[in-house]
């Protein structure tokens, strides 16, 4: 049966158009999009390939630990 796993992603927009997309629970897995939807199905093969390749090394896959919020300043 296959695991469903679920990871926060930061997406940010390049000067040069789309967009950067990484998973901070996985350290180095980054990927990149020409738009927000593509740079998000982008990262999802990323992912894969981060933990496949975490399971040859037989490391641990960590869970998405990251918490997001947004704050307000006033100035």
């Amino acid at each position: 049966m296959a695991k469903v796993l679920s990871y926060k992603v930061i997406l940010e927009p390049c000067e040069e158009g789309g967009y950067t997309v990484y998973v901070p629970s996985l350290p180095g897995c980054v990927s990149e999009g020409n738009t927000h939807m593509e740079a998000l199905e982008n990262i999802k093969d990323a992912i894969k390939g981060w933990i496949e390749v975490s399971k040859e090394y037989g490391d641990e896959i960590p869970p998405s630990d990251t918490i997001v919020e947004s704050v307000q300043v006033v100035i």
